[in-house]
């Protein structure tokens, strides 16, 4: 039944043909290797690359404002200016703190001329309450004679006196630690202020951001407005501003549809090529996928895994950012009968090739294998060096 199903098609189209050569173009088969891979598109990103942050300040220095940013993709080496943030809040700090300062230690050192002269005025009192004493007992001494009430005076005088002094040099005592405190708390105070002043000229020197070494400046997008950072903007503390990849080691970031990812295993090959330069191709393997996937985007509810394919060697050509065309070798066949995709046909459920014979084209059923984006293996039909039709002859005018 099946020949004789292929042997009316043929028939028919040497009926309606049987005038006049059929002009269509043609495929030469013939052996050669079959790659078949999963091609997805990706982005160029580096393996390994430095963050530039946005510096950490003081809430005293108010909020980051970008007022310069060298340009994308600028290469740049250590020590070069990558950022200027306003330095105006930070100057003024600066110029605030340092007057604070200068106050708190001419305070300091009025506190200690004053501390001085209230001791020595304290240690004056004490050296006369000594020599007070001193006249009472021998006032005392000299009473040996005298009534008793008059010793008993002379006597009560002198434990006042004693007091006295006694008192007088605790509170010397007590001053000089009261004083000792107050230069201690007044110190502090400088101390802090000098911390402060420090912090200024700390954030002002921040306010300058240089390349920590040689790198293709990457600038990353702003969160907030999905564009690159620009002047004007204003960073939190910490944020990544851009980015100095090392550039001799790249990987390329993939989405592979959740169809295809069981074709994906750590290790498989791959080839990278350049949207810029597509006959170019650079080796590489997959070293890492995704455990969960997501939706591509909002809408399709498609669902995709990301891949990252470590690229071999480095390449002057590979840029982060640069957009890839990923082709994930999933398996190879030696010396196998391929045809181009459009030389297959499907007719009454079967494959059919359209083989060139004496300027027509017989129809012929052939078993098929594994195909990938552009050709099919041919099983059983073909054999190298028939002649096939890209297009459908019976289609012909």
């Amino acid at each position: 039944m099946k020949a004789r199903n292929l042997i009316l098609l043929h028939l028919l189209i040497l009926g309606c043909h049987s005038s006049s050569r059929i002009e269509a173009p043609v495929y030469t088969v013939k052996k050669g290797e079959f790659v078949v891979s999963v091609i997805e598109t990706g982005e160029l990103k580096a393996i390994k690359s430095t963050e530039i942050l946005a510096p950490y300040i003081s809430w005293r220095f108010g909020e980051l404002k970008i007022t310069w940013l060298v340009p994308d993709g600028t290469e740049v080496e250590k020590g070069d200016t990558l950022i200027h943030f306003d330095e105006a809040e930070v100057q003024k700090g600066i110029i605030d703190a340092e007057a604070e300062l200068e106050m708190a230690k001419t305070e300091y050192e009025k506190l200690k001329i004053e501390q001085l002269a209230e001791i020595e005025e304290l240690k004056a009192d004490f050296k006369l309450a000594g020599i007070a004493y001193q006249m009472i007992q021998i006032e005392l001494q000299q009473a040996t004679y005298e009534a008793e009430i008059r010793k008993r005076e002379i006597q009560i005088r002198l434990n006042q006196t004693k007091m006295d002094l006694k008192k007088a040099e605790e509170e010397i005592a007590n001053r000089e630690l009261v004083n000792k405190e107050e230069l201690r708390k007044q110190q502090l105070r400088i101390d802090q202020l000098s911390d402060a002043l420090e912090d200024a000229y700390t954030t002002l020197k921040n306010m300058t951001v240089t390349a920590p070494g040689p790198g293709v400046v990457i600038i990353e997008k702003n969160a907030s407005t999905d564009i690159k950072w620009q002047v004007g903007d204003q960073p939190w503390d910490g944020q990544t501003i851009m980015t100095l990849p090392d550039l001799n080691e790249m990987k390329a970031i993939a989405e592979i549809n959740e169809l295809d990812i069981s074709k994906i295993h750590p290790d498989q090959g791959a080839l990278i090529r350049l949207d810029v330069l597509p006959d170019t191709a650079f080796s590489g393997r997959v070293t890492e996928i995704a455990l969960l996937a997501r939706d591509k985007d909002e809408k399709s509810g498609i669902k995709i895994f990301p891949i990252e394919i470590t690229i071999n060697g480095s390449h002057a050509y590979l840029l982060p950012g640069m957009t890839v065309r990923c082709e994930i070798v999933v398996d190879k066949f030696d010396s196998v009968i391929r045809i181009p995709l459009e030389a297959l046909f499907e007719r009454q459920g079967k494959n059919i090739v359209y083989i060139e014979d004496g300027g027509n084209f017989v129809p012929a059923e052939v078993s098929v294998g594994a195909e990938n984006s552009d050709f099919i293996i041919i099983k059983n039909g073909l054999t190298e060096g028939d002649r096939i039709a890209l297009v459908d002859p019976t289609q012909l005018n």
